[in-house]
């Protein structure tokens, strides 16, 4: 068995070109690592700026809907050039440019940090967050071209490992930074001590930059030109916009991206005014909350090698804890107490079973991880203690695939306008900044636990387009046992 695990390893390196590759999912890294990063930032600028729990979601307002106005912005000269822009300038100098626009925001907190001022540091996360709109436009397709078509879907699912890899160590690398050389009750010098990891950070995505000048990355990419086959003779679709299940699906994206980000930046001022947590003990936590995406994510990934049923089995329970492995590995090397977080092994069972029910056809995937995902905010909002930290967390474990489902779902069928539904798709990742904005009012109005009602309802939209766009597609006559699945933002 473990002779055809490593013949098969071998065949698909040979279909994907690790050389390109390699390089590209740089940028999959820093997507996951300045998300997570900050629901860090979060808590220390509240105390710094006193700041409102409305007021501190400004930062994931700034930072996500960064990525509307970057794909604004990128249709409109676009149009204006009467070119797809991408293609004007080829998908590397595409790549190189949007990470040297996210390396121009970090400079900005340099001064923000000297000036004590807020609204300085949330411009810089908005500049970065343009320079990812960017990024994410140019880099999903890239990732599919780098090898055959038909493995496309692997290599994504493998980026979406490494996304996660950042969001379970960004918060801890920030938090080190931030506190490593001043108390929490500092808050001045910790203000002070962000501007170097950002700097830091910048140096990165111009290093990275260079390197992808000098790399064998392709500068075009493929579009799809193919025409729908219209399910009523003389039906023909002129826009993205005229298939339901794209646009049931942005708002599915809206409130999915909305649900994982808001659950992470609500979380420490939970844990900090309901549980008395210090805010340079909750990193930890953060990270699990994001390891949990990479958790699920892991076990999504064993459906992209061509094994035998059994093999499939065992590493479908494997997988979830080789990568909860790596979190603990990770805290660890922080020097973390380690012993709260043993117990969370359970938890993972939980998902693994959701896992194994979906039997890989995303919407029903999409029905039961939402369905769970329900249950989870529920026993958060009403336990108390730990039990509540660990379910609000487990929230990471369910959101883990329901990217890939959702996009999966709202683009199929849509032939030649699959390139503009995939774009307006990617605008609503601003949900992440709104509905954190929504939370973040309603705990200022009621109480931090019972805001948490505004992720019930978006895992409650999240399993009702599960169901319906069901019925859509089935209509249109597309089999859902057959949709390939990618990765997540």
């Amino acid at each position: 068995m473990f002779a055809k695990f490593l013949t098969n390893m071998s065949n698909y390196s040979k279909q994907t070109n690790w050389g390109q590759f390699i390089p590209l999912v740089t940028v999959f890294f820093f997507w996951g690592f300045v998300a997570a990063s900050n629901d860090i930032l979060i808590p220390v600028f509240q105390k710094a700026f006193k700041l409102t729990q409305t007021e501190s979601m400004l930062v994931q307002i700034c930072f996500y809907v960064a990525y509307t106005v970057g794909s604004l912005i990128y249709m409109a000269v676009s149009k204006g050039l009467k070119q797809d822009l991408i293609n004007k300038i080829g998908y590397k100098n595409g790549l190189i440019l949007g990470l040297l626009i996210s390396a121009s925001g970090t400079l900005l907190f340099y001064p923000a940090a000297n000036l004590a001022s807020f609204p300085l540091m949330i411009s810089g996360l908005f500049i970065v967050g343009l320079g990812f709109s960017l990024q994410q436009i140019v880099a999903n397709p890239l990732a599919i071209e780098v090898g055959p078509t038909e493995t496309g879907s692997q290599r994504l699912t493998m980026a979406g490992g490494i996304n996660n890899l950042g969001t379970t160590i960004g918060p801890l690398i920030v938090s080190f930074a931030i506190f490593g050389a001043a108390s929490a009750a500092n808050t001045e010098a910790s203000i002070e001590s962000v501007k170097i990891p950002y700097l830091l950070l910048g140096v990165a995505f111009v290093l990275v930059a260079i390197m992808l000048k000098f790399s064998s990355l392709p500068a075009i990419t493929p579009t799809i030109i193919e025409d729908t086959d219209d399910v009523i003779p003389g039906d023909h679709k002129t826009s993205a916009f005229q298939y339901p299940q794209l646009v049931m699906g942005m708002i599915a994206i809206f409130v999915y991206v909305g649900v994982e980000v808001s659950t992470a930046s609500n979380l420490p001022a939970y844990m900090e005014k309901s549980l008395g947590f210090e805010t340079k003990d909750v990193a930890p936590y953060i990270s699990l909350y994001w390891a949990s995406l990479m958790i699920g994510r892991w076990t999504g990934a064993v459906e992209a090698f061509d094994l035998s049923a059994g093999f499939k089995k065992i590493l479908r329970f494997l997988a979830p804890y080789l990568a909860f492995g790596v979190f603990l590995l990770v805290n660890a090397i922080a020097k973390h107490d380690l012993s709260p977080f043993y117990v969370y092994g359970a938890v993972i069972i939980v998902m693994i079973i959701c896992d194994i029910i979906s039997k890989g056809n995303p919407a029903r995937m999409l029905l039961i991880f939402s369905v769970a995902g329900i249950a989870a905010l529920l026993i958060g909002m009403f336990t108390t203690g730990m039990v509540s930290v660990y379910a609000f967390t487990s929230v990471g474990l369910f959101c883990s695939t329901l990217w890939p489902c959702i996009f999966a779902l709202a683009i199929n069928g849509l032939g030649k306008h699959t390139n503009q539904g995939s774009g307006y798709l990617i605008m609503m990742i601003m949900g992440g900044g709104i509905v954190s904005f929504i939370q973040g009012y309603i705990a200022d109005k009621t109480d931090i636990q019972f805001s948490y009602i505004v992720g019930v309802a978006c895992f409650a939209y999240l399993a009702f387009y599960a169901i319906r766009v069901t019925g859509i597609l089935k209509s249109q006559g597309i089999d859902l046992d057959k949709i390939s699945k990618g990765s997540g933002h």
